[in-house]
């Protein structure tokens, strides 16, 4: 059994010497490396490393993105004996200077253009040392890979945090190979499939999918540009692809708005379609539905989707039911960095939206009383780095405090119903989820981008609605089109959990103006913060 992460890696070039491993873009084709091939460059990198003088724990920063480079500069730093820390190519100047000088990181593995953002020593992430290639330099690299064990410190990722100066989480290689050994026992990712890995390795969700890699073999097609997922997906037609839920958000919102824009027979087919999807008796009309809409929408994706894998927010459940009904599987999954990421999914075969699914092999979970979901078992960080109340405070009698509220069904299925510090309490005493209720806005309009709702210690909560750049028309009316689909939401909603009034704002939210993290999630203390006159505004009468 492995060791270490360079330690799986050994073993896996050992076992498919001469599968495909990576494949990336080169220019407007594809190459790929081998497993023997990675092995190889992990090496040569792992050894330059060491030259400079990285082992015993000593960190490097990685401040670029996504590519098959990042994956390799990665394995060679814990190969030398080193600590990667994971920085997002977002990040402000500020957030880049107090996670190197927190992490006491001794080099900065940057993007050239991100450069400027670094007061140390970059390297760039294609770096090649000179080749060394004679026996001894391959008895040295064993050695080092042979000297690290299970309880080393592998990873410090720095949440991107919705609130306040980012965290240091302190992630040991076993920490990484429970992930490893979970993720093997569900059979998603096999030798046999091609997984797409699109999202940032900054982020726990993709330092999850690279040790996923390394223990199951499943070859794996690198391109960090967002822009081009959509051509990526028709071109490489992937089997397993995970993502954030705004993802799925904007396939579902494209789809809907080309079928608004469209109209006449086609729109009328579609909304059929989708009718005849809710009842598995009409087999007939089934068949024809999926033959004339959904296996185009399919194809859309690739047409080889065996799954798709949601994670690091909620998914909506209208956006879970339109891919169901298309024949469309999203496994949703939960974790936390400071649990390795994945802790929870749904099992092909087993999938029920509107949960995260069981714990994965060697995960314990507990419901406090208050409803916080309590986390167990190897893949909980060993804590926050240089902040031993925080560590205190979240780490007690060996459970992880999630901050998340949730319950267990009669199958074991974890389902999140909101984060324990963001209920809203309105000031008659009543409490909201308001991921749901924005959740329920968002699948009523393809044209919303984000969707906030306010309301604690207010007698009513408010929205602020943001529209999509990228999909609404110019001649869109956004306020009459938001008004629709929140009164289509409060239509299904409780009198207090009900959008008594909303705001339309001039612009989206975004990672670059510091309202949305790296992961897309919502920075709603500082939204909060920057819109207080409009919220207040809401209230004025």
């Amino acid at each position: 059994m492995a060791r270490s992460i360079p330690d799986l890696l050994r073993e896996r070039v050992r076992a498919t010497p001469d599968a495909e491993a990576l494949r990336y873009r080169t220019g407007d084709s594809w190459t790929s490396l081998t497993w023997t091939d990675v092995g190889e460059h992990v090496r040569r990198r792992a050894l330059g490393f060491r030259e400079l003088g990285v082992r015993d724990e000593a960190r490097v920063a990685i401040m670029a993105t996504t590519s098959v480079d990042w994956i390799l500069t990665d394995l060679a730093v814990l190969a030398a004996g080193g600590v990667t820390t994971t920085i997002y190519p977002s990040s402000t100047p500020d957030v880049v200077a107090h996670i190197v000088r927190d992490s006491e990181s001794v080099f900065v593995v940057a993007d050239p253009e991100l450069a400027g953002k670094v007061d140390a020593k970059v390297i760039t992430p294609d770096w090649e040392p000179k080749p060394v290639a004679d026996s001894a330099a391959d008895a040295v690299y064993d050695a080092m890979v042979d000297e690290l064990t299970p309880d080393r410190l592998a990873t410090l990722i720095y949440t991107s945090g919705t609130t306040g100066t980012p965290k240091g989480v302190e992630l040991t290689h076993d920490n990484w190979l429970h992930t490893a050994e979970a993720i093997s026992d569900l059979g998603i990712l096999t030798p046999d499939d091609l997984h797409f890995l699109w999202l940032p390795m900054s982020h726990a969700f993709g330092k999850v999918l690279q040790v996923a890699m390394l223990a199951t073999g499943a070859p794996t097609a690198v391109d960090g540009d967002v822009d081009r997922i959509a051509a990526n997906l028709l071109e490489l037609r992937p089997t397993v692809v995970a993502a954030a839920p705004r993802i799925f958000e904007k396939i579902h919102q494209r789809v809907v708005a080309s079928m608004r824009e469209t109209g006449g027979v086609k729109a009328k087919l579609f909304d059929w379609a989708l009718a005849v999807a809710e009842h598995p008796e009409w087999r007939i009309r089934r068949r024809i539905a999926d033959k004339l809409v959904f296996s185009k929408l399919r194809e859309r994706v690739g047409g080889r989707i065996k799954y798709f894998v949601s994670g690091s927010a909620p998914l909506s459940r209208p956006v879970g039911e339109f891919f169901d009904r298309a024949g469309i599987t999203i496994l949703e999954g939960y974790g936390l960095t400071e649990s390795s990421a994945a802790s929870f999914v749904n099992r092909p075969g087993a999938n029920k939206l509107g949960t995260v699914g069981r714990p994965l092999l060697g995960t314990e979970v507990r419901i406090a009383e208050d409803g916080e979901v309590l986390i167990g078992g190897r893949g909980i960080m060993r804590g926050y780095h240089n902040l031993p109340e925080e560590t205190a405070e979240t780490l007690r009698d060996g459970w992880l405090h999630t901050g998340d509220i949730g319950e267990l069904d009669e199958a074991g299925r974890l389902r999140i119903t909101d984060r324990k510090k963001e209920l809203i309490k309105t000031s008659g005493g009543k409490y909201v989820a308001p991921q749901a209720v924005e959740g329920l806005i968002k699948s009523n309009s393809p044209y919303i981008g984000n969707v906030l709702v306010h309301g604690d210690r207010r007698n009513y909560c408010v929205a602020l609605v943001t529209i999509d750049p990228d999909l609404a028309p110019a001649d869109l009316d956004a306020d009459a089109e938001v008004g629709q689909a929140v009164k289509a939401a409060n239509d299904k909603l409780a009198r207090h959990e009900t959008i008594k009034k909303f705001a339309v704002l001039p612009k989206d939210f975004t990672v670059a103006d510091g309202t949305l993290t790296a992961s897309l999630k919502m920075r709603r203390k500082e939204i909060e913060s920057r819109y207080r006159e409009v919220l207040d505004s809401l209230y004025s009468d």
